[in-house]
């Protein structure tokens, strides 16, 4: 019987991705946040190191569309991450990136509800858009963050 086949010798069970559940009234509906979150940090820090030493402008607008930072200027770009970040780690996924600007300006990104890095090109300049999502507007995962905000990064071309 040396050549009969095992249907499960090469089967590797595997645990499903845990899903977030958002309810808005009667409805619900089911993310997969963590994978989105890890796509779109895996994307955002391929976009900074290329960033790193570069200037930048930062701005900041949350769900009524008003900016709270707008057009921020953070010359010689410098990053930090928190948890410390080894270089081999292929996995890496930081709970806070800190971006740096030269006379202590700084912007800290927390990237619990980060779901999208978008990227626009215009006539000068590129737009890098970070969407963070938090539920909906009236049943929120966390009651004290804005369901909707945006970070925009911009770098003019040399």
């Amino acid at each position: 019987m040396r050549n009969q086949l095992d249907l499960f010798s090469g089967v590797e069970m595997v645990e499903p991705e845990p899903m977030t559940e958002v309810r808005l009234g009667r409805h619900s509906a089911k993310i997969p946040l963590r994978k989105m979150r890890r796509e779109a940090c895996g994307r955002l820090l391929e976009i900074l190191t290329e960033l790193e030493g570069k200037a930048i402008w930062v701005g900041l607008y949350e769900t009524g569309g008003h900016f709270f930072v707008n057009n921020l200027k953070l010359p010689r770009l410098q990053l930090e991450y928190h948890p410390y970040r080894a270089n081999d780690d292929s996995n890496f996924i930081p709970s806070v990136i800190v971006l740096w600007g030269s006379r202590s300006a700084q912007v800290r990104i927390h990237t619990d509800y980060l779901v999208a890095v978008r990227e626009q090109e215009y006539q000068g300049y590129w737009l890098y858009l970070l969407d963070f999502r938090n539920g909906f507007y009236d049943s929120k995962l966390d009651q004290w963050h804005s369901h909707y905000a945006c970070l925009q990064l911009s770098i003019f071309k040399d």
